[in-house]
């Protein structure tokens, strides 16, 4: 029997308060690694979030989607306060994740 699966849904931050970047993965270290390496062309390049700042490990690719896109869709202040509440100080979360 195969190990379950992960997914995750990430919001990346350019900076306290800065710029925000939602996304979905299978392996959020390899992700978050080519976002701050600036490995892929597009906006998290372009606007410097490399920062991550929340995530949320789900089981199921699509509830993990369903949840990317839902919050794409929130204003901007639901999404600061869901950082906020979990991460007050914008903390970068990636040296917690990534292994040495």
């Amino acid at each position: 029997m195969r190990g379950q699966r992960h997914y995750y849904f990430y919001i990346l931050a350019s900076r306290i308060g800065g710029t925000l970047y939602i996304g979905v993965t299978n392996d959020l270290v390899r992700r978050v690694y080519e976002h701050r390496e600036k490995l892929a062309e597009g906006f998290t390049k372009k606007y410097e979030v490399a920062r991550l700042v929340y995530f949320e490990r789900h089981g199921d690719i699509e509830v993990a989607i369903r949840r990317e896109k839902r919050l794409k869709k929130w204003n901007r202040a639901w999404k600061v306060r869901l950082i906020e509440e979990n991460n007050p100080n914008w903390s970068d979360l990636y040296h917690g994740i990534a292994r040495p």
